[in-house]
């Protein structure tokens, strides 16, 4: 059982969310403001995505980035960022043409993926560790194309997440960490409750964190219903979590959550359990990440 638990917030995602629920972010100032209620609330860590402020949808726009970078940075809070590195990769075949991406498709090369977190450096950034069957499109990322962003996430100095939808990309991983793609103990991600990747029940994600290396840190989170059962899994099993607007829009059965009420009710779940949540400061010393403020590696500090 871990007693010290990093809680991540990834405020808001690339779905199609946005006319679900009214409270998931879309311009950079709202999803500036709920990392920033993300922090208030109690998170340690921050997830962003960035959408388009028209339309809600998908924004691989680096000025968005850096808005809200920005704006979190200048805030009277702390929280640990964390950039995604997983944008570009969803495939949906012409229907008449099955060579070509058809409506939906979204693809961009890793140095694409890689530009906001190259050029803006947050503590952490994502990197998807396989494909899958993700809904009813594909999610791409192929071995080579992971390979080459690992090298620019470790050339930056930033933290990899290495997000897992199954148990394949764990092996991937490792296998990453073999060939000295990952700097210090690794940092996992298992993501559960995917259609159709690893589900989001406990067998699952005992599967995954059994095949972690030894070093590994991990964390792990579960979509909609889903959410809070796997942040107590998470801890029992001696891992971190995550929540947030991304994963699930509903703080219960037909109640719209916010970011702030959803790190709420983890954090109540997780100090009834007997533990408590990390603050930013004792999350980068955990993980060894490099302070926004000096620039350089955290060593030690009280977990």
């Amino acid at each position: 059982m871990n007693r010290s638990v990093i809680l991540t917030c990834a405020v808001t995602g690339a779905g199609d969310t946005t006319g679900k629920n009214p409270n998931v972010p879309i311009t950079p100032k709202q999803i500036a403001d709920n990392c920033i209620e993300a922090a208030r609330a109690g998170a340690s860590v921050a997830h962003i995505h960035v959408r388009d402020p028209e339309t809600g949808g998908i924004s691989h726009n680096i000025d968005h980035f850096r808005e809200v970078m920005e704006r979190v940075r200048e805030s009277d809070v702390d929280i640990v960022m964390n950039i995604t590195g997983g944008g570009g990769g969803d495939w949906v075949p012409d229907a008449q043409d099955p060579s070509r991406g058809g409506p939906g498709t979204d693809m961009q090369t890793p140095a694409e993926r890689h530009a906001p977190v190259g050029e803006l450096l947050p503590e952490l950034c994502t990197l998807d560790c396989g494909s899958l069957n993700f809904g009813d499109m594909v999610y791409i990322n192929t071995a080579d194309w992971l390979r080459e962003q690992a090298r620019m996430v470790q050339a930056a100095g930033v933290k990899a997440e290495l997000e897992c939808f199954d148990l394949g990309h764990v092996w991937f991983a490792r296998q990453l960490q073999k060939e000295g793609l990952l700097e210090g103990d690794p940092l996992f991600q298992l993501c559960l409750g995917i259609p159709w990747g690893a589900e989001a029940d406990t067998e699952t994600m005992l599967a995954m964190r059994n095949k972690l290396p030894e070093n590994a840190n991990w964390a792990a989170f579960g979509i909609g219903r889903h959410q809070m059962p796997m942040v107590a899994q998470a801890m029992l099993l001696g891992g971190h979590a995550r929540v947030g607007l991304e994963d699930n829009l509903y703080l219960e059965k037909g109640v719209m959550a916010t970011n702030g009420g959803l790190v709420e009710k983890a954090s109540t779940i997780i100090e009834n359990l007997g533990g408590r949540i990390m603050t930013p400061a004792q999350t980068r010393a955990a993980l060894k990440l490099v302070d926004p403020k000096t620039g350089k590696p955290v060593e030690g500090g009280d977990q």
